[in-house]
């Protein structure tokens, strides 16, 4: 199992469009992509601008079909966002 976590910053001024997007697209993508068995965005106490996904995925093979998926999944996101972002990819210890 592979463990993502990302964080984005959001435009001034437009979280609270990007978390109306998040609501409409992040089932979309859960339904979309049975490798992904987890997909959840999260907002940070005390940063206004940054969005925190925690991900999880099957196998590499579930991970590469997101990241294919990724600018058509999130298209209506992306615009929304400051270039850039910051990916830890994690594997489960235990």
């Amino acid at each position: 199992m592979i463990t993502l976590i990302a964080a984005v910053k959001v435009k001034a001024g437009k979280m609270d469009e990007a978390v109306e997007v998040l609501r409409e697209i992040v089932p979309k993508i859960k339904e979309a992509e049975p490798g992904c068995l987890v997909y959840i965005p999260h907002r940070v106490r005390g940063e206004d601008n940054t969005i925190i996904f925690y991900e999880k995925y099957r196998d590499n093979e579930a991970l590469k079909v997101h990241s294919s998926n990724v600018p058509k999944s999130l298209g209506k996101l992306l615009p929304l966002l400051e270039p850039g972002m910051d990916i830890k990819t994690c594997y489960e210890i235990v």
